[in-house]
């Protein structure tokens, strides 16, 4: 091949690559989504959001701040989001190769025998049939990224591993939520085991009471009954609890990664979470909620896919080239043995079936699914925050009408008592219901914590919050 034939073949190859200015694929834009009332009740304006803040400084308990670390270092969906980070990136470096062309080399030794009748040659004349031909080359293949195809494939990488990454951080914010969660649910539970187990020995004192004031006329057989009737009933609750706390024990240490077993704590009543609430505005949610971010990047993939089905109407332009060495005698190898060849093409589909046309409706249905489940995952993560703020309004008016509840059931549970050893008109089924009463209160107490805490938690991670 000639030095004017191969300068033909690059300008065609250079005006190809200016080509590229005309390419038929789209670039990428946020959809408009609508944020507007997100928060349901805020009417906040001021971007501060507890968000931005570490994990660290949302808790104040050392224990728990040292088993959601624990969970960070250990926890196996954690483990698998970070392997399918490294995939991402192992795909995204593929396509990013793409534009590069590929150059495999070659070695052989082929030695071949031909028949002397199949070759035909008149009598007389002595060929031989016999040769060894000894190869070796290299071999070369580009494309020209002419419609943005390989353009196309990279960015839909990029929005995958970006996809990937921000995955992995939605799997951190819920594992530090579920961890806190289950953390103040077993102290919540173990408060509760405290009060009913307080509650049993008090019932059992008054069931001796009732027995003394029987012998003392004061009150019949019934009382003594439904003494010991109430005490049981306090009492058959403690296996419950105490399956309860066994059972977030485990689920506790599946978080942790951990063989099932117990779990150092603390206490309910020690406890202080940050009272510091600030949400920001719904907007913000695009940039802290990992898993909104996921769904855009989702979002961002399919559109990629759809350019990349776009581009598969319009022709490819290939160069390939291969040269090297080759004789039949290894004496000349590296003298007289040279060749090469290279060659541009063209290629155009002309008639496929309606595979290209397939390709790009289910493409465009794809990016539609994926437009939608991005302004779900919006809606569901405003529906979040709304949720985490009635929740820790409404533990907060609960917990001083509780209180004030508690206290009136204690005296309640108090006078009967006192005017049961001392009137013999007052009846027992009093005393049984304001001692049930106080019980149903005291745990209902314990939950009303429980309550604000996780709303704290919830409205944390909801917002964002955990992977910084």
């Amino acid at each position: 091949m000639n030095r004017n034939c191969l300068k033909y073949i690059f300008s065609v190859a250079l005006l190809f690559s200016v080509l590229v200015s005309c390419r038929i694929t789209k670039s990428y834009k946020r959809p408009d989504v609508n944020t507007t009332g997100l928060y349901r009740g805020s009417q906040s304006t001021d971007t501060a959001t507890m968000a931005a803040m570490p994990w660290q400084n949302l808790f104040a308990d050392t224990v728990l701040k040292s088993l959601i670390q624990e969970g960070l270092n250990n926890n196996l969906d954690l483990k698998t989001a970070v392997q399918k980070i490294l995939e991402a990136k192992a795909a995204l470096q593929q396509s990013k190769a793409t534009f590069l062309p590929s150059l495999s080399g070659n070695a052989s030794a082929t030695r071949s025998k031909q028949s002397q009748a199949g070759l035909n040659f008149p009598a007389g004349i002595n060929i031989n049939t016999l040769t060894t031909t000894y190869q070796a080359g290299l071999s070369t293949s580009w494309e020209a990224d002419v419609w943005g195809k390989l353009s196309s494939t990279k960015r839909n990488a990029l929005a995958t591993f970006l996809q990937n990454d921000a995955a992995k951080r939605a799997v951190q914010t819920q594992l530090i939520a579920d961890i806190a969660n289950n953390y103040f649910s077993l102290l919540a539970l173990d408060k509760q085991l405290e009060i009913t187990q307080l509650t049993v020995k008090n019932r059992i004192k008054d069931v001796e009471a009732m027995k003394e004031l029987k012998e003392g006329d004061v009150v019949n057989g019934a009382a003594v009954v439904q003494s010991e009737a109430n005490r049981y009933a306090a009492e058959v609750s403690i296996p419950d609890i105490k399956r309860s706390i066994r059972e977030t024990e485990n689920a506790l240490d599946i978080l942790l990664s951990r063989p099932p077993g117990p779990v150092n704590r603390s206490r309910l009543a020690d406890q202080k979470v940050t009272s510091d609430l600030q949400t920001g505005i719904p907007t913000q949610l695009l940039t802290n909620r990992p898993d909104v971010q996921q769904s855009e990047y989702a979002f961002r993939a399919a559109f990629e896919n759809t350019n990349l089905a776009r581009t598969y109407f319009y022709p490819s332009f290939t160069i390939t080239a291969s040269g090297g060495l080759s004789s039949l005698d290894l004496k000349d190898f590296f003298t007289k043995s040279i060749f090469y060849n290279v060659a541009a093409g063209l290629t155009q589909p002309i008639f496929n079936q309606g595979i290209n046309k397939a390709r790009l409706h289910t493409a465009q249905a794809q990016q539609q699914e994926a437009l939608n489940s991005f302004q779900k995952t919006l809606l569901t993560a405003g529906q979040e925050v709304s949720n985490a703020l009635y929740a820790h309004e409404t533990a907060i008016e609960k917990q001083d009408s509780r209180s004030k509840q508690i206290t009136a059931l204690q005296k309640s549970v108090d006078y009967t008592q006192e005017l049961l050893r001392y009137n013999s008109a007052t009846n027992y089924t009093d005393v049984l219901t304001s001692e049930q009463n106080l019980l149903a209160a005291q745990l209902s107490g314990v939950s009303d914590k429980l309550q604000e805490l996780q709303a704290i938690v919830n409205l944390y991670r909801a917002l964002g919050g955990g992977w910084r």
